[in-house]
This record gives structure tokens, sequence and C-alpha cells, in this order.
């Protein structure tokens, strides 16, 4: 039985965007018969330089601009519905933020337009500031944030209503090289859950990291798409990567190399690692070291109800077994013959508990009642003030 075929997201057939001006002419054609087409679970790349027509495109998508000719459907729909708009999620090029908010308060304000109730708006909120490095400034007004952090809550807004489509627009603008790793790692895992997401961007090596499928656009027209592996691989050439070779055995490789493979260049080098894996690796190792910085730090873990997990229970088991002094079951290493062992009841100590009470009972004993305290205070009085009239007589 063939395998199901994946649901078409976005699909557009000869797609045409012409602006006019105040009298009704043609002045620019922004998009120009566009014919492609994004599948469920794709990460889609849309490329080209600046006014090729991408954000046009976005935003015919989100329904913010009418398409002059052509077809174009989300989900099957005209993307004026505004049930499709329920499952996307959208970041702009440019992050638009209510200064006066916290970053609470935005995502909280984000999830009341998707009508999320307060508790689960609470929940993602929490699990989102986490994943995006910014849970340690959730009290601070958005306006005082950088660039890269403003960036870094625009994502969090963007992944509020768990969409099933998302739109990046130049994700990765403005944040450190941790933080694009972040953003690359949550486009991974949207995709590994189903979720389409459509890029846009003028890094095209964070594209190439993670992209299905591009298009590279030119003049509003499609000037090459296809997928990324396919369209990269160089055909007439030959990589071979092996373990490390010495010298002896590299100049006994490269002179039947030069014999067998014909009239061209032939080189052996050593491969190296790229310029963002090498800083990840630096930072990684400053952290180790506990070095403070008073930045933005890197995210925590994915949120887990991006995952498809609450992960809640895991961390109510924790703390039960914290507050009772009982390990938690998922700690408890099974015996010898695979099966988990019992938790250890508490022991009480019979001996001190004995010793505790026995000073108890000698405190409650010696304990002098009201009356005998009075008169004690009243003699102490009477003493100290004889004393002191003795040394004034003495002085004169």
């Amino acid at each position: 039985m063939p395998a199901k075929e994946a649901e078409m997201i976005v699909e557009a057939v000869g797609l045409t965007k012409i602006f006019k001006d105040f009298w009704g002419r043609p002045k620019a054609r922004a998009v120009n018969g566009l014919d492609f087409a994004v599948r469920q679970g794709q990460v889609f790349g849309l490329l080209g330089p600046n006014g090729s027509g991408k954000s046009t495109t976005v935003k015919m998508i989100l329904g913010l601009l009418y398409p002059s000719r052509g077809s174009l459907r989300v989900f099957g729909e005209n993307p004026e519905d505004v049930d499709t708009k329920q499952r996307i999620g959208y970041l702009p090029e440019d992050t638009y933020l209510y200064k006066y908010l916290t970053a609470a308060e935005t995502l909280d304000f984000f999830g009341a337009l998707f009508g999320i109730s307060p508790d689960e708006r609470k929940k993602r909120s929490q699990q989102l500031l986490e994943m995006v490095g910014l849970a340690n400034s959730y009290n601070r007004p958005v306006g005082e944030f950088s660039k890269g952090m403003a960036r870094r809550i625009g994502l969090a807004q963007a992944l509020i209503n768990d969409p099933d489509l998302v739109i990046l627009d130049e994700p990765t603008s403005g944040l450190d090289p941790i933080g694009c790793r972040e953003v690359k790692d949550v486009i991974r895992l949207l995709a590994a859950r189903g979720k389409t997401v459509i890029l846009c961007s003028h890094l095209l090596a964070d594209v190439q990291d993670v992209c299905d499928e591009v298009v590279v656009l030119y003049g509003g027209k499609i000037r090459s798409q296809g997928g990324l592996r396919e369209i990269l691989t160089v055909e007439d050439r030959t990589r071979i990567v092996m373990p490390r070779l010495s010298e002896a055995k590299q100049d006994e490789l490269l002179a039947w190399l030069q014999a067998n493979a014909g009239p061209g260049d032939i080189n052996i080098d050593h491969p190296s690692m790229n310029l963002e894996d090498f800083f990840l690796e630096v930072v990684r190792q400053a952290r180790d070291a506990s070095l403070e910085t008073a930045g933005a730090q890197s995210g925590g873990e994915i949120a887990p109800y991006l995952r498809g997990t609450s992960g809640v229970e895991g961390d109510a088991n924790k703390v039960l077994a914290a507050l009772s002094g009982t390990p938690d079951a998922a700690s408890v290493e099974p015996d010898q013959s695979g099966a988990a062992a019992a938790p250890v009841a508490p022991t009480v100590d019979q001996s001190k508990l004995k010793r505790l009470s026995g000073a108890d009972a000698v405190l409650s004993s010696d304990e002098p009642d009201a009356s005998s305290t009075a008169l004690d205070a009243e003699a102490a009085r009477q003493q100290a003030s004889e004393k002191l009239k003795g040394m004034l007589d003495t002085e004169h």
C-alpha cells in the first residue's frame, strides 16, 4: 500500500502581485507567476536578494495582501479565512512589540488573542521564556531589550499557539551564534513533529542547515527551486572522507589517484569544523567553568508543549520525592533481576528521640512559674538601686 501523501499546506499557482499607483496604473510587478507547493513537515526556504518578492509572497500567505492574479491556498482555504490564522505563527523581519509590557505580559497578551486559557498561557509562557533564554528577564519591559533579546521574545510569541505553520522572516537577525543554533534546533524539532516552516533569510548557511527545499526568487520570478541536497550536489566531483593517513600513505594514495582518476586537480587535506561549531564549543567550555555573564543566557530545553509532552508529571514526582525524603521512582536503580527496587522508607532513630524527650521533660520541670519570676525581677532591681546609690555616696 503506497505511503500516504503529506498534506498540502501552501499551494501557489501563477501567483502574481502588481502594485498600482493612485490612478490605478501598474507601478511594480513584485511577484510574477509563482508556482510552488509546501507540504506538511517541510522546512521550506524562500530566498532571493532584496526586492525579489519574498516579503510580498509572505504577506499574501498571511492574507495581508491580496493576489492580483493566480491562486493561493493555505490549508486548502483562502488566506483571508480567519480560522486558518489560528494555525499560523509569524515572526516578522522587524520585531514589533508593546515596549511597556514585560516579557511575560507580552506572551500572555498574544496567547489571549488565540483564546488560550489563562493557566495554559502561564505554563506556555514560562516554558518559552526558559527556552529562549529570557527566564531571568521575564519581568523587564521589552522596550529595554537589546535587538537580540527582542528577537528571542519575538520567536516565543510566534510559537505561543503551537502553530501548524510557522513563518520566520530573518529569525536569526541580531542573534548571537548561540541563539542562532537554538533557533535552528527549534526549527528541526517543529519539522520532526510534522509542523511546517517557511524560512526567509539572507544567511544562507542557516538555510542550508535546516531547509529541505528552497525557492530562489529574482525580479519576482522563480529562478531555481528543488530539494536542497539535489541542487547543491556537484555531480562531476567525488569526495572521500577517511581516517588520517601518514604522509607516506598520502603520497602513495595521491600517486594512485593521479594515475587512475584522469586529468584534473586532486587535493588531499584535513576536514575542519565550521566557525559556528568552534564558537559554540568555546562558549560551552566557558559556561562549564561557571564564568558569569550579564547578557542573555543560552536557552534551556525546548518547551515541552512544543515537543508534544507536558513535562509536568515528572517534575511533580521529583518535588514530592524531595519533600518526603524518598528517592524518585525514576532515580531508583534496578536490581540484578531488572526489577526496580522498592523505595526505602525513612527510619527513625529511637535513641535520639528518647534523649530529646528527656531534655524536654527536664526543661519543663525546671521552668519557674510567673509569680517567682516577678519576685526575682523585683529583687534584682532593688539590688541594682542600692549599688548605684552606694557609688554616688562614695563620689560625694
